[in-house]
């Protein structure tokens, strides 16, 4: 699994590269590889050695695209799959970003598993018109533009393609 870690002075991005069965996980984060030797496991929280130094981490939320916990009594936020994050931000950037395009796109094929915009709305650029499940990863499409939502073209429910119309902004 990829991962980014938020809430730091800078990103670091990572990945878990092997288990072992004597509790050993290696990692390469920022490019090194490391050993995490799992000292404890629970539910929620677990304890465990780093470059020679103890850390205890309590999960405090986890959905499918982050996970939020305290390390060593810090807030922390883990991203998933963040190459599938990257490519997502970078084509909802390049795709409906200019003002004149009416048609609000799928930028990945999945179904819509939440309407959250009513046909007739003012919305403004960035406020969340529907939720696709991608990959069991839920994404939120977005205006593109600010304007008035004239029509929703797919149902709750509804399997769409990528770059098939999904709403028409005004």
């Amino acid at each position: 699994m990829e991962f980014k870690v938020g809430d730091l002075a800078e990103m670091l991005e990572g990945e878990v590269l092997r288990t072992a069965n004597d509790n050993s996980v290696l990692v390469r984060i920022a490019g090194k590889q490391h050993t995490l030797r799992l000292l404890k496991t629970g539910t929620n929280e677990f304890e465990f050695m780093f470059e020679n130094t103890f850390h205890h981490a309590k999960i405090l939320q986890s959905g499918s695209a982050e996970v939020k916990l305290m390390l060593d009594g810090q807030p922390l936020t883990v991203k998933k799959h963040s190459k599938l994050t990257e490519v997502l931000e970078k084509a909802s950037a390049l795709t409906g970003a200019g003002g004149g395009d009416r048609n609000l796109t799928s930028q990945i094929p999945g179904r819509v598993v939440n309407i959250a915009a009513k046909a007739g709305a003012e919305v403004k650029k960035g406020d969340v018109i529907l939720v696709l499940e991608s990959m069991k990863m839920q994404v939120a499409v977005k205006a593109h533009k600010d304007g008035n939502l004239k029509e929703i073209k797919v149902k709750q429910g509804a399997s769409v393609a990528r770059y098939d119309v999904l709403a028409v902004i005004e």
